[in-house]
């Protein structure tokens, strides 16, 4: 059953709700054509007709990040030890076992995870394109279009990240893994990427794959692809300290100079990871408004490190969160993770309050994907909402005034208890209102991918 907004106009009463700065008790949301119509404070009892909500109400989450055949890889890569590259070689595996048809069940199953976890929307960092060996399906965006759908029949939005991935490393051409990944170059990935529709839940975005995996002389030609539609721009950037080093012997910079010498940097664009930079680097992503996505559960995963985001931040780098490889689909967890990870490397407590890391989780996850109009609780946003149980044991206890801070340092994606897209109830109680069994969907799409 695909993805439609609730057409008819629709009252729901939040039993609390984050407005941005602060929790309000007894607020209605008037709902019409998808979008929030009406906010009004002081309703002290659900008002005849209308939906109650209880607990906290947020905005819905914006997962900015994800790889979501990654989720087969949960528990598997967890067995030994290694490295990043050591897991990038299941990983592979993985990926050399998708078709469409195996690829939008499994999707479809991520993606109704997430809506589990109060996320109503997902930036799909696509990389995918082509059958084993590099042929060209019928339709060379059948990859894509499967994620396209397993979004939309799992009822949350989406903004397709296709992204260009040529090389192997500086240069290298592209293993026997990566030529699924390829188009050849970038002017035959802008034209595959051309082909893609935005619809009402889908928009469509590019990513650069990392400095290493498109040469040079074509980030440009990925840039402005992203430019010339308005649309965001995204990459992974020194997620580890080998690229960094691979790219200054072939380049003589540092990954994040090399995208500003060709013009990859900017308000539209996101930098994911972001973990191994430079004073400079902080100094040109900062000045130039681009924003930074941390996965704090994959990067920790990893072993990767911890990014300067409070530097980042500060410079004036907006920031998002994603779940990435999907070690876990939890964006409060990846919220308070961010803030916990700082404190371990910093020694000092509090350099995020409850409401900045909501943002993160909400207003600028959502923009940063090209959504500029969800991820708040007011006239004119898209009608997304979340509700987190306040009554469950890791949530009892505190006051309903620090349920944002509660809801951050406390609560967990199991306590999502309603998440509603575009006016619709998407998950009612717990229970995902589409895909009846979310478990067996998951174990079920994930057998029929693994080795």
């Amino acid at each position: 059953m695909p993805l439609t907004t609730q057409a008819t106009p629709t009252t729901y009463w939040l039993e609390h709700a984050w407005l941005g700065t602060h929790v309000e008790p007894g607020v209605t949301v008037d709902v019409a054509d998808g979008r929030i119509t009406a906010v009004r404070t002081g309703a002290d009892t659900q008002p005849p007709g209308a939906t109650a909500l209880r607990g906290l109400t947020l905005p819905g989450l914006a997962n900015a990040h994800s790889h979501a055949f990654h989720r087969a890889l949960r528990g598997t890569v967890q067995v030994g030890t290694g490295t990043f590259w050591t897991w990038r070689e299941i990983m592979y595996s993985v990926a050399d076992r998708l078709t469409p048809e195996t690829y939008y069940a499994l999707a479809r199953a991520v993606y109704a995870e997430m809506a589990l976890a109060g996320i109503t929307c997902v930036g799909e960092f696509h990389y995918l394109h082509h059958a084993p060996g590099g042929t060209r399906y019928d339709d060379p965006n059948a990859m894509g279009e499967a994620l396209v759908s397993a979004a939309e029949d799992a009822g949350i939005r989406i903004t397709l990240l296709d992204t260009a991935y040529l090389s192997a490393g500086f240069g290298a051409a592209p293993n026997a893994h990566q030529l699924r990944f390829s188009d050849g170059t970038a002017e035959r990935w802008a034209e595959r990427a051309d082909a893609l529709k935005e619809r009402a839940h889908a928009r469509i975005g590019a990513a650069i794959h990392s400095v290493r995996a498109v040469p040079a002389g074509q980030l440009g030609t990925v840039a402005d692809w992203a430019r010339e539609r308005q649309a965001p721009l995204h990459v992974h950037l020194s997620e580890q300290t080998a690229e960094n080093d691979a790219c200054r012997d072939a380049h003589g910079c540092t990954p994040t100079r090399l995208l500003a010498d060709h013009g990859a940097l900017g308000r539209r664009t996101t930098a994911v990871h972001a973990t191994h930079l430079t004073t400079e680097d902080i100094e040109l992503l900062g000045d130039s408004r681009t924003g930074v996505c941390m996965c704090p559960t994959t990067e920790r995963d990893l072993a990767d490190g911890i990014g300067p985001a409070a530097r980042l931040q500060g410079r004036g780098s907006p920031l998002s969160l994603g779940s990435d490889s999907h070690a876990v689909i939890d964006l409060l967890e990846e919220a308070r993770a961010m803030e916990l990870d700082e404190r371990l490397r910093t020694r000092t407590r509090g350099h995020w309050t409850a409401a900045a890391l909501l943002r993160a989780a909400t207003a600028d996850g959502h923009a940063a994907l090209g959504w500029d109009d969800a991820g708040a609780l007011e006239t004119g946003a898209l009608a997304d909402l979340t509700t987190i149980a306040l009554d469950s044991v890791r949530t009892a206890g505190p006051l309903p005034r620090l349920a944002a801070e509660t809801a951050v340092f406390a609560a967990s994606a199991a306590d999502v208890r309603h998440t509603i897209v575009g006016g619709r109830q998407i998950v009612r109680d717990g229970v995902h209102t589409l895909v009846p069994d979310v478990p067996t969907a998951l174990a079920e799409s994930i057998a029929a991918v693994r080795g």
